[in-house]
């Protein structure tokens, strides 16, 4: 479980975050959603601590993410941000190597680098994996990404926006890659989504932000509701069962 407990940002007297109280359950996937601007990728960097907390508490399986040493939360939580600055001539080996440093630091054993091969073949990338990072498009490269944080084993994952620059085919296949990283690897998934019925597909949980404050928590079912995503997306929606669930048309 990841506890957030009266935990604020501010950025100036107008722009703040919180105070946000939440507990995100262990395992499946938990999709954070909600306009532009709302907090979303705000409170995923705090609970990657990437980002400092102007007052609150976060902690993760127990953990206080303030006070626990980095090279413990390294085994615990693993985070993918928007941007990605590797150096382009990497192979996707060596990329999704870089998951193992908390455990080899920089020295791959025989275990690790079948660890590393298990999730290049997850992920589909056994054909690419001796390839430059520079050699590919945008959907295998965000894969290669996601390769890597898994390979870092952690119980908690956390991705912001990993469905940015991918078409709508590329998307659905890497959030069934996600669907299945979590029901296989026992993996507690949480990710910023911009299309809230992506989130409505995939998701076990939906935490809909709106203005630096959560709005509502619960499961698809519960969240996916004309007046629920009519106010916090500011525009009419409506909820309709398509044939693979709930779906929202904005009107």
């Amino acid at each position: 479980m990841i506890t957030l407990t009266n935990v604020r940002k501010e950025y100036n007297s107008d722009v703040a975050i919180g105070p946000v109280n939440l507990e995100i359950p262990a395992g499946g996937i938990t999709a954070l959603v909600g306009p532009n601007g709302a907090g979303k990728s705000t409170l995923l960097t705090m609970i990657g601590r990437l980002l400092g907390m102007d007052s609150g508490d976060i902690k993760v399986a127990q953990y206080d993410i303030t006070t626990t040493k980095s090279k413990d939360l390294a085994k615990i939580l693993s985070i993918l941000r928007q941007e990605n600055h590797f150096i382009t001539k990497l192979t996707v080996r060596q990329l999704v190597g870089f998951g193992r440093f908390p455990y080899s630091h920089g020295r791959l054993t025989e275990e690790d680098e079948q660890i590393i091969s298990r999730y290049i073949d997850f992920l589909h990338l056994t054909d690419l994996e001796e390839r430059y990072l520079d050699q590919l498009s945008g959907g295998q490269r965000q894969r290669a990404y996601v390769a890597m944080v898994l390979c870092q084993e952690t119980d908690y994952v956390l991705l912001d926006e990993p469905l940015n620059n991918l078409d709508i085919a590329h998307s659905v296949q890497m959030m069934q890659h996600l669907q299945s990283a979590a029901k296989e690897f026992g993996r507690t998934i949480i990710v910023v989504l911009h299309d809230i019925n992506f989130a409505a597909r995939y998701a076990d949980y939906i935490c809909a932000v709106k203005a630096g404050q959560i709005v509502e928590f619960g499961s698809p079912r519960e969240v996916m509701r004309d007046e629920i995503l009519t106010d916090i997306f500011n525009t009419p929606v409506q909820v309709i069962e398509g044939p693979n669930g709930l779906l929202a048309v904005y009107h």
